[in-house]
């Protein structure tokens, strides 16, 4: 792991590594059973050089306290491990660029369920053009993992009519993480 981080350190493969502060490679348990997989680092995660730090993080840990889950026993990363300027979406040739260390992290952690928390996310490991509500109806399968997909916590402080499916959704993770 620490030779992974080495080289997304010195990454130079897209034009993100011009501005960023940081790389944020993800944090947690790396042996972790559950994974959280977001879309990219923002303003905050850039400056500390940790993801899910800012207000979007904040919120996930309280979904995570409410099933009972603490934030180090799981691993949360992001697809891209630089911020796009002003937390744009990643482009197609981003994400391309980035995939293959979500890839080799997911490899070495080897987690029984990923949440993918946004469209970014669930498209980049799945690889099917579906509607946030259509991945949410489905589990799916990535390498033999079971794949659960729900919105991003930005997306919920954006629109918090989101919360209620959002907390449903936490539900469903605690029973696939009991059973795990």
């Amino acid at each position: 792991m620490a030779e992974l981080k080495r080289v997304i350190e010195s990454c130079r493969k897209c034009d993100l590594w011009k501005t960023r502060t940081n790389t944020v490679f993800g944090s947690g348990n790396f042996n972790a059973r559950l994974a959280f997989i977001g879309e990219a680092p923002g303003r905050d995660e850039d400056l500390q050089g940790k993801p899910f730090v800012g207000r979007a993080g904040m919120l996930l840990e309280r979904l995570l306290k409410t099933i009972g889950i603490k934030r180090d026993e799981v691993f949360i990363g992001n697809v891209l491990k630089c911020r796009p300027p002003n937390n744009r979406t990643p482009s197609s040739f981003e994400v391309s660029q980035c995939e293959p260390y979500l890839v080799a992290q997911l490899q070495l952690i080897r987690p029984r369920l990923i949440v993918c928390l946004g469209l970014t996310a669930a498209k980049t490991l799945l690889k099917v053009e579906y509607t946030l509500g259509q991945f949410r109806q489905n589990m799916f399968k990535y390498h033999g993992i079971d794949v659960l997909v729900t919105y991003h916590p930005a997306a919920v402080l954006r629109n918090p009519n989101l919360e209620k499916f959002i907390r449903e959704d936490f539900e469903k993770i605690k029973r696939l993480y009991s059973e795990s």
